[in-house]
């Protein structure tokens, strides 16, 4: 790709990755019509195989390449500007290099989604009407009134109970918008109107916006002073921001620490520089809080990323972002692919969060390309975490990455107080329900008593993880998966957490015809549900993905933050950075459940779980408690959980995969293979595995070919699953090999499809 990527190409030929699962970019001709319109970025339609392909011009080439006689003409622009930067095109290049992923789909996944309509009309010729003159351009506005007082006197003005509301309202207030007052005023027009009528107020008509991390006003803050720990982090980092050094961070700040303040601080060091900034989060609708702190310390100049935003919204986003309107960014990982104009720092907080890495598709870790894109752009990174992941503390002990460190609260709060419940021993408390013992019972009782607030973690939803038939035993399975239906009372059915398969829970036994079952195991719903009939006065709510849809998560967390919810029950979506200063009580239902996956990371998964729902505890002034129900008390990842031992955790942690060969000691690919057919499926991976051990690295025993195997979910959505890895400490010989097999799954394995994941999770 050419590097004046800011240029015009003026070259009689160009290349553009399309996206399609071939790795390679496709030549096509410049008609005289778009000379000098094309610049590498820009995003055009071409004919690939008798159909019109968005594709995306990468540069320029003065002869055809060798073999190929004719190239036929781009077919149209289909937007007036490029979509990607010089520096996030470089990027998404090495990316796409890195991940071994054809390009076009790296850039189709990285893009904005087309305007509407822009692929429609093709003349007959091939070429595009201008993008301005295609029908669906115009995408309705949803407006509303922003209302301003004239500033006349009301003294004398006899008001009615709703105009003199309103009339408070704006006392406070430069301006109120219609949208606002809809919950607060029975029909808010006609007050408005009115007013206006009276000459009180005036109104505008103005788009209003329908993202809900910007409905409600906030106030903005005035920062505290910094401890000393967040001092030295703060100037560590904006002394890499000021000498443009491109250097890379690890904060590692216990919960309640103040790593938001420290992000804080140094994305207004940027902004005062005129650069602009990236914030990572595991996933944005979990973290509205945070959001909030961001509009309270910039306003609303900020663009927050997510999927709910429509294809209009985005746009707009994207092209504020790529003009320097807005310098700050804020989403989950795609929004790592911001076009920020004159980017100086990306942060990525929970780094160790598992959501960073996309499994589907382009298959990359958006942990790991923000310290590439920052690189790239010379930029500075920023990793934050309670809890790092091995690989990332390993990075900071070699010295690769600069360690910063909060070990304490910013507040002066005290970190809670953990009591660990073997549940071998107390099997069951005073309801009798397995996973509300004797000690969790009295701990939400005294948690109640004094007005405060729980938070219960069991990393379950649904009311049973499976269901037995009573006469014959067995168990509900899905038709289409290997794996147990689990039970929703609520819905009155069973359903697949996968495919999404349900029946009514009431349905026979599929293999005796019996009607009686026997329920297996403890989801979040039955637990709440428990936890109501146990403390009849409390008002209990529940957060997982059955609650979660629509503005649901948000309505939940507001009821907590409020008051109005005494215990919250939920998924590890309670986890997820929540700062509530009445929540004085944590509870983990089951600790253990996570150290049972087939995972070489099982034990740090569950040891990040446990210490960051533990984080949610005593804030604020009051000590916090948190209760670990476990079967098994003496686990590394429990015990050090329990004593706030990150330190501990990692030096068990990393001498066991020292010892084993595993990440951060070696790098992994998996191969994926999936087909209709268990032999299909089987016989592939074992022709790949086969493939791998030609190889002399293999030979040699520099990599490793593990497998193949069936995967822990052998079938999946009608499909079966099967996989072989490849791992060395070696990362070159190991690319080698990964190549080798790259190419001859590009030679096809039908009815097979395959894919490869570098660096799995």
């Amino acid at each position: 790709m050419t590097e004046s990527a800011s240029e015009p190409i003026v070259a009689p030929y160009v290349e553009v990755a399309l996206p399609v699962p071939l790795r390679k970019v496709f030549t096509y001709a410049v008609p005289s019509g778009l000379g000098g319109a094309l610049q590498p970025g820009s995003r055009v339609a071409v004919s690939f195989s008798r159909r019109k392909l968005a594709g995306f011009v990468v540069g320029g080439r003065d002869d055809l390449p060798e073999g190929v006689s004719r190239a036929l003409p781009v077919a149209g622009l289909l937007e007036p500007e490029p979509v990607f930067t010089p520096e996030l095109l470089r990027f998404l290049d090495q990316a796409a290099k890195y991940y071994m992923h054809p390009l076009g789909e790296v850039l189709r996944a990285a893009a904005p989604a087309l305007p509407a309509g822009a692929m429609r009309r093709l003349r007959a010729d091939g070429f595009l009407e201008p993008a301005e003159n295609l029908p669906g351009q115009r995408v309705a506005h949803h407006t509303t009134w922003k209302v301003t007082p004239t500033g006349k006197e009301t003294e004398g003005i006899r008001l009615g109970a709703r105009q003199k509301k309103l009339m408070d309202r704006l006392a406070t207030r430069e301006s109120v918008l219609l949208d606002e007052l809809r919950g607060e005023l029975n029909d808010p027009r006609a007050v408005v109107r009115s007013l206006v009528g009276r000459g009180l107020v005036e109104f505008e008509e103005v788009e209003a916006s329908r993202d809900p991390f910007f409905r409600a006003p906030v106030t903005r803050d005035a920062p505290h002073p910094p401890t000393d720990a967040q001092q030295l982090a703060i100037d560590a980092i904006n002394e890499a921001i000021l000498g443009r050094t491109g250097e890379a961070f690890l904060l590692h700040g216990v919960t309640g620490s103040g790593k938001t303040e420290v992000y804080l601080r140094a994305i207004d060091e940027v902004r005062k520089a005129g650069r602009g900034a990236i914030l990572l989060v595991p996933e944005i609708a979990l973290t509205p809080q945070l959001v909030g702190r961001f509009r309270a310390r910039f306003g609303d100049d900020i663009a927050v990323l997510h999927s709910g935003l429509t294809a209009r919204q985005r746009d707009d986003a994207w092209q504020a972002l790529r003009r320097g309107r807005v310098q700050v960014a804020i989403g989950a990982r795609s929004a790592l692919f911001a076009p920020v104009a004159d980017l100086g720092l990306i942060v990525v907080d929970e780094e160790h969060d598992p959501s960073f890495k996309q499994d589907e598709g382009f298959r990359y870790h958006a942990r790991d390309m923000a310290l590439l894109r920052a690189q790239y752009a010379g930029a500075v990174c920023v990793l934050g975490s309670a809890t790092p992941s091995v690989e990332t503390y390993y990075r900071a002990n070699q010295g690769r990455i600069r360690l910063l460190s909060l070990p304490t609260r910013a507040t002066g709060a005290t970190m809670p107080d953990v009591e660990i419940v073997d549940l071998r021993r107390h099997r069951k408390g005073p309801t009798g329900h397995p996973l509300l013992s004797g000690p969790l019972h009295s701990a939400i009782g005294g948690c109640l008593e004094t007005g405060h607030q729980a938070i219960i973690f069991l990393n379950r939803r649904g009311f049973a993880p499976s269901v037995r038939c009573a006469a014959c035993g067995a168990v509900a399975e899905c038709p289409a998966c290997s794996v147990a239906l689990t039970e929703h009372r609520g819905q009155g059915a069973l359903r697949c957490h996968y495919c999404d398969f349900h029946r009514a829970a009431a349905m026979p036994c599929a293999s005796c015809g019996s009607t009686e079952q026997k329920r297996i195991g403890v989801g979040t719903e039955q637990l709440e549900k428990s936890i109501e009939e146990s403390f009849p006065k409390s008002r209990v709510a529940r957060l997982d993905r059955d609650t979660a849809s629509g503005d649901g998560v948000e309505a939940v967390l507001d009821r907590l933050r409020s008051g109005e919810v005494d215990v919250l029950v939920g998924t590890q979506m309670v986890t997820k950075g929540h700062d509530i200063a009445a929540v004085t009580l944590v509870g983990v239902a089951l600790a253990d459940q996570s150290l049972a996956f087939p995972d070489f990371r099982a034990s740090e998964r569950t040891f990040q779980l446990l210490a960051q729902v533990a984080g949610r505890a005593g804030r604020a002034d009051t000590p916090g408690k948190v209760i670990l129900q476990t079967y098994q008390p003496d686990h590394p990842a429990v015990r050090l959980a329990a004593q706030h031992d990150y330190e501990g955790f990692y030096a068990e942690e990393i001498q066991a995969r020292e010892e084993v060969g595993y990440p951060p000691f070696a790098r992994l690919v998996t191969v994926r293979v999936h087909a209709g057919a268990e032999a299909d499926a089987r016989g592939a991976t074992q022709l790949l595995a086969e493939t791998a051990r030609q190889h002399q690295a293999v030979k040699d025993g520099a990599v490793q070919v593990l497998g193949p195997a069936p995967a822990p979910l052998v079938r999946l959505r009608g499909r079966y699953h099967y996989r072989l890895m490849l791992k060395s400490p070696d990362r070159k010989l190991l690319r080698t090999v990964t190549a080798h097999l790259a190419a001859r799954i590009a030679q096809g394995l039908p009815p097979t499809h395959t894919t490869l994941d570098i660096d799995p999770l």
